[in-house]
């Protein structure tokens, strides 16, 4: 998510202490991108790095974020080159 700045991200508010974890709130996020068509298949999803860096979470937060998409189908990890969007028939 740039924001206009060269390098820098924008930081994307999770809430903490609510009832849902902080990686569930992160993949929701990301699986709205997902159906909204702002990710297509095959497309690369954003890095853990990434995504700590938008969230200001820890890197297992990040991981865990991912594998639940995963689980849902909707992504798939090529081991070495991140987490991509699954094609849907």
């Amino acid at each position: 998510m740039p924001s206009g700045t060269a390098g820098y991200l924008r930081r994307v508010e999770i809430i903490r202490d609510g009832p849902v974890w902080p990686y569930q709130q992160i993949a929701d996020r990301l699986r709205e991108q997902i159906e909204a068509g702002e990710y297509q298949p095959d497309q690369r999803l954003p890095s853990e790095a990434t995504l700590m860096q938008t969230y200001g979470v820890a890197r297992e937060t990040a991981r865990k974020a991912i594998r639940v998409l995963v689980a849902e189908g909707l992504a798939y990890v090529l081991q070495g080159h991140g987490a991509f969007v699954t094609r849907r028939e």
